[in-house]
């Protein structure tokens, strides 16, 4: 029985893309997995989850999809809200895999509606969907790990043309700093225009 677990890492910030990310094993294997001790993802240090996303990989499949700033803001502009750009990339990682069984960061306040939802992909497909997944389940905890790895080496490479774009979030003045070294019209492809912040401080 083929086992994955999804989550996501960039829901928030205004720089830089959402990761959505599945970590896949068969049900034998689980047990290797949850050897590693995994938690989630921002409760590592950057080199940790590296390490451990090593390790996932070696003993599980992975695959992430990844959305870019501008692709999410072309889907806002059609009335498609973060949920739901976040489910197209779930139901795509579900696709990718054919699984049997589901493990999911649940991202609707009615975990059930959400399970349905996602079942609905394949045909005899069983979804366990809660919020906080990855502190229950070491296969959500993993692919928390990945998709925050992925999403960091994009903000790597970021970083080496833009120098400190801070954390990406919000709240985070060095971002919002450097948010206002443009206008709205030349601010880079990397960044969520849609975003309030964005607006306001431009």
């Amino acid at each position: 029985m083929k086992i994955i677990g999804i989550d996501e890492a960039g829901r928030g910030p205004v720089i830089g893309p959402l990761v959505v990310c599945g970590v896949a094993i068969d049900e034998d294997r689980l047990e290797k997995l949850e050897r590693l001790e995994l938690k989630d993802s921002k409760r590592l240090t950057p080199g940790r989850r590296k390490v451990l996303a090593r390790r996932i990989k070696k003993i599980a499949e992975s695959y992430t999809v990844s959305i870019e700033a501008k692709d999410i803001d072309n889907l806002r502009a059609k009335d498609v809200n973060l949920n739901e750009i976040e489910k197209i990339a779930m139901k795509k990682v579900i696709g990718h895999f054919d699984p049997d069984v589901a493990y999911i960061d649940c991202l609707d306040i009615k975990p059930q509606r959400f399970c349905d939802e996602m079942e609905s992909v394949k045909e005899n497909l069983k979804v366990i969907a809660e919020h906080k997944a990855e502190d229950k389940f070491p296969i959500v905890a993993a692919a928390s790990i990945v998709a925050k790895v992925e999403r960091d080496s994009a903000i790597d490479i970021i970083r080496k043309e833009y120098k400190d774009v801070g954390s990406g979030y919000p709240s985070d003045p060095k971002t919002i700093a450097f948010l206002k070294r443009f206008t709205y019209e030349n601010l880079p492809d990397f960044v969520r225009r849609s975003w309030a912040t964005v607006k306001r401080n431009m």
